[in-house]
């Protein structure tokens, strides 16, 4: 669910790259637009996004009701995160082992672990591979998200 926030103006411009297409349906019609984060901040201990809703309203026929451009603040989720939890790389490697005679190429072994919902070795893995690093609060990470879009404004 979207709610408006007050009529203040947005602390930058949207980042146009950044749209995201926003869809949803009703008994009585629907909506077709895009969301444009212009900054990110917290509500208690939750993570939200500011930006610009464009988009149109249309009845359940489909014709056109009306247009909309507001500023809207939305909960952000964190997607599946993953943890590079080892990466080996062998050399060549020539071996003589009493006339038997092994020759193998380089390899490169990559371990990862997904971190999500039901993924129990994966969750464990990446708890251990993080242990030391804490854990970024919804501010911390509200502050990383506007740094971030702000250079991707100058871009």
């Amino acid at each position: 669910m979207a709610s408006a926030a007050p009529s203040a103006p947005v602390a930058a411009p949207p980042v146009t790259a950044l749209a995201t297409p926003v869809t949803g349906t009703g008994d009585n019609g629907s909506f077709a637009g895009t969301f444009t984060p212009t900054k990110f901040g917290t509500q208690g201990k939750d993570l939200v996004a500011t930006g610009l809703l464009t988009g149109t309203v249309s009845d359940s026929s489909g014709a056109t009701v009306g247009t909309v451009t507001r500023t809207v603040s939305m909960p952000v989720t964190i997607a599946a995160v993953t943890c590079e939890v080892l990466n080996l790389v062998l050399g060549p490697l020539h071996l003589d082992l009493l006339g038997l005679v092994i020759d193998l190429n380089r390899v490169n072994l990559v371990i990862t672990a997904v971190q999500a919902p039901g993924n129990l070795l994966g969750n464990l893995l990446c708890a251990i591979t993080h242990l030391l690093d804490g854990t970024p609060t919804a501010g911390g990470l509200a502050a990383l998200l506007n740094a971030i879009l702000a250079v991707l404004g100058r871009l």
